[in-house]
């Protein structure tokens, strides 16, 4: 079984290598999935049983303003692969967002739920779904959220949520951190273990909802980053009234339908002291 992994220097991708020793590793220098022609003679060269799509463009501030980079990596791109996938039966295993969702259900979402984005990024993650339900039997499309894997320890100026949390109670200088918008996180290990047993488990085509078990606030989350840390340095709640990007305020996701399969997920505070206990030094 061949597979390949895309965005396999990022947080979740650079995980899933560990768990697949014998992949075709490629970042966006090894191969452009914007480019048609590179995709397809990516294909032709290489016999490809299941690739693994973590490649997105989210950041949030340039998509509100260049929407068209977003659709073009995480929809137009999507299709590029779907295409090739069709064409050679290889099977699609694509991330995705809880950014596909509003906010207002106020009860975690199901797989089953309609998508209903409210900015420019949700919008191009859930047009992608839809391309791969539309033209590829043969998917896995993974929801995710608030993704924290150990690259993100060395990212410059930190990589995900709980490294930007350690860099500031590191400060010593107390700071807010909003209290109404609710996540299910997910740590890049246990996402990655997860994908690994679905494979192995032939779990049934479909999307998936593949976070850590539970939910919190970002407040919450910053919290028990400090307490786990023993930082003294104090986190003040605030409100997201002011960013001018629209963005959830509820967007847990239902991770029922993986455990089912017998996938089990830990909780996040299980998998925020897992990180933080294996964490590496940052460069």
């Amino acid at each position: 079984m061949q597979v390949a992994i895309i965005g396999a220097n990022g947080q979740l991708g650079s995980e899933l290598t560990k768990f697949f020793p014998d992949c075709i590793a490629l970042t966006h220098q090894d191969l452009d999935i914007e480019n048609k022609a590179a995709v397809e003679e990516f294909f032709k060269n290489n016999k490809i049983d299941i690739i693994i799509n973590t490649a997105a463009y989210h950041d949030m501030n340039k998509t509100e303003t260049d929407p068209l980079k977003a659709f073009s990596v995480n929809s137009l791109a999507v299709k590029h692969l779907a295409d090739e996938c069709l064409k050679h039966h290889a099977t699609l295993i694509h991330i995705s967002t809880d950014y596909v969702f509003d906010g207002k259900k106020n009860e975690p979402y199901t797989e089953e739920d309609t998508p209903n984005p409210l900015n420019w990024y949700g919008l191009s993650k859930a047009v992608g779904e839809r391309i791969i339900r539309n033209h590829l039997p043969n998917h896995y499309i993974i929801r995710s959220s608030g993704v924290f894997g150990h690259t993100g320890c060395r990212a410059k100026g930190g990589g995900n949520f709980v490294e930007t949390m350690i860099k500031k109670l590191a400060a010593g200088t107390d700071f807010t951190v909003v209290t109404d918008q609710t996540v299910s996180p997910t740590y890049a290990y246990d996402a990655a273990v997860a994908i690994k047993q679905l494979l192995e488990k032939k779990v049934p085509y479909g999307t998936y909802h593949l976070t850590n078990s539970g939910s919190c606030s970002w407040h919450e989350f910053a919290s028990a980053i400090a307490q786990q840390t023993n930082s003294s340095t104090k986190i003040l709640p605030g409100t997201s009234t002011a960013s001018p990007i629209k963005r959830p305020d509820y967007s847990v996701l239902n991770n029922q339908k993986i455990k089912n399969h017998g996938i089990p997920m830990p909780t996040w505070q299980e998998a925020l002291s897992h990180y933080l206990s294996n964490r590496p030094s940052p460069k």
